[in-house]
């Protein structure tokens, strides 16, 4: 189709709000174009409409905001934050809801599945004030660096339409005896005191363990206004822990936190959605998305987004006809050595006979003789001979 990317960008714009008739006429046009015979624009739709379903999935469809859950003044761009007195540094920043991106992380269905009960909770405030009880309204979200627990919280406080507070750890802390305590205190008072989601980033920095023997004096009393503050705050508002390293927490901040959030490394099936919705708005084949996919083996969705960000712009500068994925992947694994397994870098730079092996085996993967010899730029009898007898009999080839 000419002018598709025009087209694309269109109906990303309609899935941002989709209803049921726009959604339907862009099914239409996937069909069309698949029946066309333009099966890779019709795999764009395809993914825009699957990365759709994921955030009406995690979304409930009719969340109400009560401001009685919420209480307090209301938070615009010109008031004024708290600061740390000696440096005058403030102690946070607010980041409101227009500039949060609409579309949520992309999580397993378990994480899904919690994310949307936590919300509607929100939802149903009413029937839980009936019985005496209320949303959830703290919330611990731990994982390894880069599996989108920051973009969570943020979007969570965009589905509440709620400012949220960004505290920075590195001004709360100070040198100054005693006054890392009350700059805790101080961000505290002010996020109970307007219409906010407070977000305590890297929580980990704060909230050490109480009984270090390598910490001072200091860091306890830190620990401790930090409890005191948490429990002052948890009827009022809506706070959010974020920590890389939970087994830093302190037991009695672990109590704190109604809900605690792990988010894992996303599996084989969820790192080939990452990457069809990573793709966007270029295009690839399945077969070098799946390949993304494998190579990013317990990896998180940050540093697949990293890959294929590293294979669009490949494909940009050296044009389709001339992009090799094993390249792409060997240049990656070279530039980026931490982000891609020990085994899955051996399989690219050593023997070419165990990768083809590789790929015509694994389960996730399963491509056949034709579609390795595509990828390696190979013709399927010299595959064959390649691979061990019992795989070529599997092919069907003697």
């Amino acid at each position: 189709m000419d002018h598709f990317p025009i087209v694309q960008a269109l109906c990303r714009v309609a899935m941002a709000t989709p209803s049921p008739a726009v959604r339907k006429q862009i099914e239409r046009l996937r069909d069309a174009l698949r029946d066309g015979g333009d099966s890779k624009q019709a795999a764009t739709l395809s993914a825009l409409l699957t990365n759709a379903d994921k955030a009406q999935e995690m979304a409930p469809s009719r969340l109400t905001r009560s401001r009685a859950t919420t209480p307090g003044e209301l938070l615009t761009p010109n008031t004024p934050l708290p600061t740390d007195r000696e440096t005058s540094t403030p102690l946070a920043q607010i980041i409101f809801p227009q500039q949060i991106q609409e579309q949520p992380p992309l999580f397993n269905e378990r994480v899904t599945s919690a994310v949307r009960s936590l919300l509607e909770e929100w939802i149903h405030v009413e029937a839980l004030e009936a019985i005496d009880v209320s949303p959830a309204k703290t919330c611990l979200i731990y994982g390894a660096p880069g599996t989108g627990k920051t973009r969570l919280a943020l979007w969570i406080a965009k589905q509440l339409e709620l400012p949220i507070l960004v505290a920075r750890l590195d001004s709360l802390v100070s040198s100054f005896l005693g006054t890392s305590a009350r700059n805790i205190g101080n961000l505290f008072a002010f996020a109970s005191r307007y219409r906010c989601l407070l977000l305590l980033d890297e929580f980990d920095a704060l909230a050490k363990l109480r009984d270090d023997p390598q910490e001072v004096g200091e860091i306890k009393r830190i620990v401790n206004a930090l409890l005191q503050s948490l429990d002052v705050r948890q009827p009022i508002g809506f706070t959010i822990g974020i920590t890389n390293h939970p087994q830093l927490l302190d037991s009695a901040v672990w109590r704190r936190f109604e809900v605690q959030l792990e988010i894992p490394k996303p599996e084989f099936a969820l790192r080939l959605e990452m990457a069809r919705s990573f793709i966007i708005p270029t295009e690839a084949p399945e077969a070098h998305l799946k390949l993304l996919a494998w190579f990013t083996e317990g990896t998180t969705g940050a540093e697949i987004e990293a890959l294929v960000r590293n294979y669009k712009k490949l494909r940009a500068v050296r044009g389709k006809e001339h992009s090799d994925i094993l390249n792409v992947l060997r240049q990656f694994a070279t530039l980026n050595s931490g982000r891609i397994a020990a085994d899955r870098r051996e399989l690219l730079f050593g023997d070419e006979k165990e990768l083809m092996s590789s790929f015509h085996e694994s389960p996730d993967l399963g491509f056949s003789i034709a579609e390795i010899g595509d990828l390696v730029g190979k013709n399927k009898s010299t595959i064959s001979r390649k691979l061990n007898p019992r795989q070529k009999k599997a092919e069907g080839i003697e």
